[in-house]
């Protein structure tokens, strides 16, 4: 059995624990298995594609890629599992308690802060949700982005953070942030607890995946694909890993949960129909 060879983009120090802590975990049933990283995910969707890996862990946007750029080559990329914790999540619109905006509408005219550019959770997908309520960044209201680890598409969330430093500071009106990290942002003080309130909440999408190649060969991925669904919690050495990557269990992958996310990058042309990157000034 030939060596599985992962992607996986380093956007905190903690990926190479992780990684490091899978391959012993793998290997160790028989699983050859190895990884690279990347350092945004523009080039491991491209090397996803092209075969240089075999899998990537990719996030929401990256898959979106993905399955663009093969289409475009003709070449068969698919799923294979997903974090529990990525299934049916929401992004909110946020103000401070004492703000005078009460709906959606009263946003017009004034300013909104966002993550960065090619965040799905803290831009495009709650700006896509405006939108279908009526409101046209950059027309209806001012876009206040902040572009912290471009290219790594949200998984740094400095730029999301900043966004809740803005709001507080009163430098923006509202700001976009994904549920878990709004909870997170009041855990930590970014957010003092009971300082802000939503306005809005967009509908539910999917985030990461773990995403096959076309050089993954099937019973290679089959076998990968079993041992990762029967991770246990209840494994001390693996309880830890899981951990720090954000999960208690692994979950069949599925890309049922990506629609708000696509239109977000159509609407903006994002990437075109073939995976090229279109959005003005986007350079990871």
């Amino acid at each position: 059995m030939r060596e599985l060879v992962l992607g996986a983009v380093a956007y905190d120090p903690k990926v190479v624990t992780i990684w490091s802590g899978f391959r012993s975990w793998l290997r160790a049933r028989d699983l050859p298995f190895d990884f690279v990283l990347h350092s945004h995910y523009e080039r491991q969707t491209r090397d996803l594609v092209d075969g240089r890996i075999d899998a990537a862990w990719h996030s929401p946007l990256a898959w979106l890629r993905t399955r663009r750029l093969a289409a475009a080559a003709g070449s068969v990329v698919r799923p294979l599992v997903m974090r529990d914790t990525d299934r049916d999540l929401t992004s909110v619109v946020v103000v401070r308690c004492d703000s005078t905006l009460r709906s959606p509408a009263d946003l017009k005219g004034k300013a909104v802060a966002v993550g960065a550019v090619d965040s799905p959770q803290a831009t495009l997908i709650p700006l896509r949700h405006l939108a279908d309520l009526g409101l046209v960044a950059g027309i209806d209201f001012e876009v206040r982005r902040h572009d912290t680890g471009v290219g790594l598409h949200g998984d740094h969330i400095g730029g999301e953070r900043d966004a809740a430093r803005a709001l507080m500071a009163g430098a923006a009106d509202a700001a976009c942030m994904i549920d878990t990290n709004h909870l997170l942002f009041a855990q930590e003080g970014t957010l003092p607890p009971g300082s802000t309130r939503l306005l809005t909440r967009t509908p539910p999408y999917d985030h990461c995946l773990l995403a096959a190649g076309p050089s993954l060969d099937t019973e290679l991925g089959e076998r990968f694909t079993e041992l990762l669904l029967a991770m246990s919690y209840d494994d001390p050495e693996v309880r830890r890993l899981l951990d720090l990557e954000g999960l208690t269990r692994w979950v069949p992958g599925r890309e049922t949960g990506f629609g708000p996310l696509t239109a977000a990058v159509d609407a903006t042309g994002f990437y075109d129909a073939s995976g090229r990157i279109t959005a003005d000034g986007y350079r990871p």
